[in-house]
């Protein structure tokens, strides 16, 4: 059976993006198919799957230029680890530099999945400092010299070929995330929404995802001043990207809550039955992002039966079908290197008027919902990521001159 060392920044319980998720599921099913070691950021973990974890050099400054420097002294001792392994897989560039150096130290392949490119991330900068230009050059050269990159979405496959010329287009998979429809399910309980002061049985839209400029939370804001009197407004948000962005959304959120009522800002980690919930009894889940390569969060909401507003960007358009399981809103770019909207109030606008079209009409929210439920469950499974994944690797190791080996 093919060893493979998977390397990744998250795994439970730390998890704090949709990379996190993805590695997390697509482990479990890999884990049938390979003999598979994961190897993570963090405290030791009990998964059997993990072989060890590892914290960053405690010399290294913990939140300034260093930032940066402290997830490739992880790589290090990543790559010293995994030696026996037949192909290293790695996911973002946080671990992208260890499975570079496995390729380079033992000969074997490695097989890197893209969830984001840097150079489409420059909001990036705001947070790591000059270590977004260490964290971009680790990212090319890990692609450049990949033997596979998979891609989440073909919108990601078409953007790793434009930012990386280099990369044959041979090499660029594309296998879509999943979903496990056994967690994300219509859960009629209430205790999640209860405990944060969100009232099921009123009508709420929903928001779930980092405080970061590429999740468009600046603009639901401004969306939500026109949302439709009295419906609920609950963002579950994740920690900022930086200071200066956590007062401008803060100033933001004090504003919408002194022009209506039932606005809810959570910024813990949920347990994941209570995000299901949360999910499952929303009148609308949005995603305004203006960079979202693939864009799980919508698959999560869509398998809970819950209708979905969404951006046209990215790899979004791959998993909500505009007027069948939700909305898609129209999104023009300005052509600056941050992705901003052309027209930030005209797509505020339109986000809002898509919403309150579901919201003054359950029965089309419950049918769009419904809908987006039976995709979730036709299209997006773990098991097929697992598959396919398993596929790639063993497509790379039968091409691989023994010279190469």
């Amino acid at each position: 059976m093919t060893r493979v060392a998977l390397l990744t920044r998250e795994y439970p319980p730390e998890i704090y993006g949709g990379a996190g998720v993805h590695v997390e599921y697509l482990s479990r099913e890999l884990a049938k198919l390979v003999d598979l070691g994961v190897y993570c950021f963090g405290k030791p973990r009990a998964s059997p799957y993990v072989r060890a974890s590892y914290e960053p050099w405690e010399a290294l400054d913990r939140d300034g230029k260093d930032a940066a420097l402290r997830a490739l002294s992880v790589d290090l001792r990543m790559a010293q680890e995994v030696e026996g392994a037949d192909l290293v897989h790695s996911h973002t560039w946080y671990a992208n530099f260890g499975g570079r150096l496995a390729q380079v130290l033992y000969g074997i392949p490695h097989v890197m999945t893209s969830h984001s490119l840097e150079p489409l991330r420059p909001w990036k900068r705001e947070q790591l400092g000059p270590g977004y230009l260490l964290s971009s050059w680790v990212e090319r050269d890990a692609a450049e010299h990949a033997d596979a990159i998979i891609a989440v979405s073909a919108a990601m496959a078409e953007d790793v070929l434009r930012v990386y010329p280099q990369v044959p287009a041979s090499k660029v998979k594309v296998v879509h995330n999943g979903i496990d429809a056994q967690e994300f399910f219509p859960d009629p309980g209430v205790e999640g929404p209860t405990r944060l002061g969100v009232d099921p049985a009123g009508a709420y839209v929903l928001f779930v995802g980092r405080i970061t400029r590429q999740k468009g939370i600046t603009y639901l804001l401004e969306a939500a001043k026109e949302f439709s009197p009295g419906v609920q407004v609950v963002f579950c948000a994740g920690a900022p990207d930086t200071p200066e962005l956590e007062r401008e959304v803060r100033a933001q959120v004090a504003e919408l809550a002194s022009l209506r009522e039932g606005v809810v800002w959570s910024e813990e980690m949920l347990p994941r039955h209570e995000l299901v919930q949360l999910m499952s009894h929303a009148a609308v889940f949005v995603c305004p992002s203006v960079y979202e390569p693939f864009g799980l969060i919508n698959v999560e909401a869509m398998s809970c039966a819950t209708p979905v507003v969404a951006s046209a960007v990215g790899g979004i358009p791959e998993i909500v079908i505009d007027g069948v399981t939700g909305y898609l809103v129209p999104y023009a770019p300005s052509g600056d290197a941050f992705g901003s909207p052309a027209d930030p109030g005209a797509f505020s606008a339109s986000v809002a008027q898509r919403v309150n079209e579901l919201l003054a009409s359950p029965e089309l929210a419950r049918k769009l919902g419904k809908a987006g439920r039976e995709r979730a469950l036709a299209e997006f499974t773990w098991a097929a990521v697992a598959a396919k994944t398993a596929q790639v690797y063993d497509e790379v190791l039968a091409g691989r001159s023994p010279d190469n080996r």
